[in-house]
C-alpha cells in the first residue's frame, strides 16, 4: 500500500498539466489502489495496517520520552525551525527516566533465556521456598512467577524479570547451590511400581510420576526424570520390550537427536532429551519416553538388553 501512495503522488504533480490527463490519471490510480489494498489485506492484513500510522506515531509521547525525540521535527518544515532550540533542554530528562521505567536496575535475565545462571536463579529460588520444582535452566513462566513472588514479598516491582536489584537480594538471602542442588537426581518421589515391574528386567515408567525406574526382580536399581509426549502424540500405554538400541540415533522424520535410544513400540524409545534437559517440563516429545539426565540414562543404556520389558502406565 505504500508504494501505491507513492505512486499517486508521481501522477499528482504531473497531472497539473492538463485537467483531462489529471482526472484519467486519478481514475486508474484510484482503481489500482483499491484492488492492492484487497490484496494486501487479504495475504496479510496484520501487516498491512501499521504501515499507514508509521510516520504520524514517531511523534508519539512514548517516542519522545526516549533520547532522541527529535523525531516530531519531520511533523512539518517549519515545525524543525520552532523546536531546534528545544534539544538544548532535553538531555535531563533521559537520565531521569531509566530510573523511573526500571527503579530495579538492568534486567539481567528473563523469560526465554536459557543455561547455567538461570539455573542458579532457580536452585537459590528454592532453597527459600519460591520454586517447588527441579532447576531446568530455562526461564519459562513458572519461573517468571517465582521471581514475582520473591520481588512481592521483598516490596520490590513484580516484573517477574530478574533484574541487578532482585539478584542481589537473592545472593544475600541464600547459599551457593551445590551439585546436587543445581542438578538433583529426580524431581518427584519414585512411584509405587505397577506389579507388571516387579518380575524380571523391567524399565518401569510411571507417567503419574513421571519417572522411569530400573528394576531388576522387583529391586529399584535407578531412577530418573522422563517427560512424554503431547496430547496428539502421546506415549503409548502398555506393556512392551526393548527391540532395538541405537547409540546415537538420529530421527529420519523429525531428523532431532535421540541419544541412547531404545526402541519398545514402533518409532516410540526412551532416549536422552537435551530439549528436555534445557526446558524441563515447558516441553513434549513426540511420542517418546525423554530422560534429561545424560550421565544417567547412559549407565542405563549399558545395561539394558534387547528383550528387556518396559512397562508404561498411569
Amino acid at each position: 500500500m505504500t508504494g501505491t501512495s507513492r505512486t499517486g503522488r508521481g501522477y499528482a504533480h504531473r497531472g497539473g498539466r492538463g485537467g483531462g490527463a489529471a482526472t484519467a490519471a486519478v481514475a486508474v490510480l484510484a482503481l489500482a489502489a483499491v484492488t492492492a489494498g484487497c490484496k494486501a489485506q487479504a495475504a496479510d492484513s496484520a501487516q498491512a495496517a501499521p504501515s499507514a500510522p508509521a510516520s504520524s506515531s514517531s511523534g508519539s509521547p512514548t517516542e519522545d520520552a526516549k533520547p532522541g525525540g527529535e523525531r516530531t521535527e519531520t511533523a512539518s518544515p517549519s515545525a524543525s525551525a520552532t523546536r531546534t532550540k528545544e534539544p538544548a533542554k532535553a538531555p535531563p530528562k533521559p537520565s531521569g527516566t531509566p530510573s523511573s521505567a526500571d527503579p530495579q536496575g538492568t534486567v539481567l535475565i528473563a523469560s526465554g533465556a536459557e543455561g547455567k545462571q538461570v539455573r542458579e536463579l532457580q536452585a537459590r529460588l528454592r532453597q527459600i521456598g519460591h520454586f517447588n520444582r527441579s532447576p531446568t535452566g530455562y526461564y519459562g513462566s513458572v519461573t517468571a512467577t517465582a521471581v514475582q513472588s520473591f520481588q512481592g514479598k521483598r516490596g520490590l516491582s513484580r516484573t517477574g524479570k530478574t533484574d541487578t536489584v532482585t539478584w542481589q537480594k537473592l545472593l544475600g538471602m541464600t547459599h551457593t547451590p551445590t551439585a546436587a542442588e543445581l542438578n538433583p537426581p529426580t524431581t518427584v518421589p519414585v512411584a509405587e511400581p505397577d506389579k507388571r515391574c516387579l518380575t524380571g528386567r523391567v524399565l518401569c515408567i510411571s507417567k503419574n510420576s513421571r519417572t522411569l525406574s530400573w528394576m531388576i526382580d522387583g529391586k529399584v536399581v535407578s531412577s530418573m526424570d522422563v517427560r512424554f509426549g503431547s496430547q496428539y502424540t502421546p506415549t503409548r500405554e502398555g506393556t512392551f520390550s526393548v527391540y532395538w538400541k541405537s547409540r546415537h540415533h538420529v530421527s529420519s522424520i523429525y531428523h532431532t537427536a535421540m541419544p541412547y535410544a531404545m526402541f519398545f513400540s514402533g518409532g516410540q524409545a526412551v532416549h536422552y532429551s537435551s530439549d528436555f534437559a534445557a526446558r524441563g517440563y515447558n516441553g513434549a516429545s513426540h511420542g517418546c519416553v525423554n530422560v534429561r539426565d545424560e550421565g544417567k540414562i547412559a549407565s542405563l543404556f549399558s545395561q539394558v538388553r534387547n528383550g528387556d520389558k518396559v512397562v508404561v502406565y498411569k
